[in-house]
């Protein structure tokens, strides 16, 4: 199973975005589990868990790349052995460094069958400013958007070309190999771009 992250700072759009690619892999005869690591009711209603065969869970107790790592192996374990999804998508919460998820998720591979697939960093590009001039937000927005092999641009409906340009310079300082990629959920803008690169990639450990 290929495990995929969807990461970024809190209100950038990640739960939308996942529930939109999760429905497109489906569609294509994929087997899709998602992990949430977040507090609450899992945000996926029973009848789109229904009509596109979605298994959820809800890693709830605290951030999974610190304080229940013990928990994220023992359900890609479980998943593993039980439900055997093609794709495994997970949702750490906007606080989580996805580096540290990655490690967890290469110890689990030392006895399941998983690639490492794609780490995708959305940046909410209707905040630029704040995300990169706030110091303690600056300093969290580095390090997820160091560890990103996609850098989703989200948002991307909301905010004028100009805006996005002038964050681009700043993404590429801090990471300049990852994939830029604009996103929308609302206008579907890159979506699908995104279910493609998910299906046919997996990254080199």
């Amino acid at each position: 199973m290929k495990i995929v992250q969807i990461a970024g700072y809190l209100g950038s759009g990640k739960t939308t975005l996942i529930i939109a690619l999760s429905k497109k892999l489906a569609a294509q005869g994929t087997r899709v589990a998602i992990l949430v690591n977040d507090v609450g009711v899992v945000p996926v209603d029973g009848a789109v868990m229904q009509e596109y065969g979605l298994t959820v869970k809800d890693i709830g107790g605290g951030c999974i790349c610190c304080q229940v790592a013990g928990s994220l192996m023992k359900t890609l374990d479980t998943l593993a052995q039980d439900v055997r999804p093609d794709f495994v998508i997970i949702e750490p919460t906007g606080i989580a460094v996805p580096d540290s998820i990655r490690q967890t998720v290469l110890l689990s591979a030392r006895k399941n069958p998983v690639e490492v697939g794609h780490t995708i960093v959305l940046f909410d590009t209707s905040r630029a400013v704040k995300l990169l001039t706030y110091d303690t937000l600056k300093r969290l927005v580095t390090l997820q958007v160091r560890d990103a092999t996609i850098i989703g641009l989200s948002k991307t409906d909301l905010v004028a070309q100009e805006a996005i340009e002038e964050a681009l310079p700043a993404l590429r300082e801090i990471n300049e190999n990852a994939e830029i990629v604009r996103l929308s959920t609302v206008s579907g803008e890159g979506v699908a771009l995104l279910a493609d690169r998910i299906a046919r990639s997996a990254v080199t450990v």
